[in-house]
């Protein structure tokens, strides 16, 4: 039989929704084994505080090397302590390095085998900022503790995929930052993992311009006529199946969807819109690139929800629903 994968979820910012949701996940049974890596006082005070009658414990190495499915009502926890008092909403910059922390532990446990996948519950970009760390987003994090990878941002509602050349830059600086040589790593890695971890054997990849009405000819801009096309160009002689450049207007209709398997768009706020609106509260955010599997949550922290009971696991769900999908290709070789 197929031994049945491991995977942790690193609990994320513990002022906001992030514990709520990891017990929430606990309420139901799993088809794997599940570790929260997370605070065991902040999980069991929320868990008393949303009255949600979970069971907490700590994994144990007498449960011998196999994995054993996860059973409802029940929360292992791979402890971590925060480094001051948490308490739901409050922002504490003295925890932003018990944030990294976790993400920490868990691409350890995952690069060494311990782990078959991690799911990133929401951190605050801003605290971590706030306390002197640099830190722009999961996905360039875990790629500089991996190290010698590519990565690319992928999120996921249903049959809608939508990748990113570029994250979290300031708009002024797309233009500079979307060279031939990001865009061809970019699309190099989205088709290797579209067929690795997705199981597409020729995907179909729609790639959107940068300007309005993909440049109009060069009228509204050069990167399409200087960048852009000439990589898909030189990328379809190489074999791949590439769509564009189209204008970002148009990208997303019925008929443009329906031949494609992935949309490449070329900044954040280009392609999640689209993406959050046809699915959030369900989407998930998956890190291309990587020798570890990772998903994640479509959302913030939420500080407001967290404690109240009003919390939304959808998003939570469906990122460990996928961890269990692309755990059966885990081979990734980075670009």
């Amino acid at each position: 039989m197929t031994p049945l994968p491991r995977i942790i979820i690193t609990s994320g910012e513990p002022a906001g929704i992030g514990p709520d949701l990891c017990l929430a996940i606990a309420a139901r049974d799993w088809p794997c084994e599940l570790v929260v890596a997370g605070d065991v006082t902040v999980l069991s005070e929320r868990n008393a505080l949303l009255g949600a009658g979970i069971t907490i414990r700590a994994p144990s190495a007498a449960e011998g090397p196999a994995a054993r499915a996860h059973p409802s009502g029940t929360l292992r926890v791979l402890h971590i302590p925060t480094r001051t008092a948490v308490r739901p909403g409050g922002l504490d910059r003295s925890n932003a390095p018990y944030v990294l922390a976790l993400l920490d532990a868990a691409v350890s446990g995952c690069v060494h085998g311990r782990y078959d996948a991690m799911v990133t519950a929401p951190v605050q970009k801003s605290i971590i900022n706030d306390a002197g760390i640099a830190f722009s987003g999961h996905t360039e994090y875990l790629a500089e503790r991996i190290g010698n990878c590519f990565p690319v941002m992928l999120l996921t509602a249903g049959t809608l995929r939508v990748a990113l050349a570029t994250t979290h830059l300031p708009l002024a600086q797309v233009s500079a930052a979307l060279d031939a040589q990001r865009l061809e790593q970019v699309l190099r890695v989205l088709h290797h993992d579209l067929v690795t971890r997705f199981g597409f054997a020729q995907p179909r990849i729609l790639v959107c311009g940068l300007n309005p009405h993909a440049g109009e000819s060069g009228h509204l801009g050069r990167e399409e006529v200087e960048i852009i096309a000439p990589t898909l160009e030189r990328l379809r002689a190489h074999g791949m199946l590439l769509i564009g450049p189209v204008p970002a207007d148009t990208a997303f209709t019925p008929q443009q969807l329906q031949r494609a398997d992935a949309v490449l768009a070329m900044f954040h706020d280009q392609g999640l819109p689209v993406l959050k609106y046809a699915g959030f509260g369900h989407a998930v955010n998956v890190t291309l690139g990587l020798p570890i599997v990772r998903t994640s949550v479509d959302h913030g922290t939420a500080l407001a929800l967290a404690g109240t009971g009003q919390a939304d696991a959808g998003s939570l769900t469906a990122a460990v629903e996928l961890a269990l999908q692309l755990t059966s290709h885990r081979t990734v070789a980075c670009q």
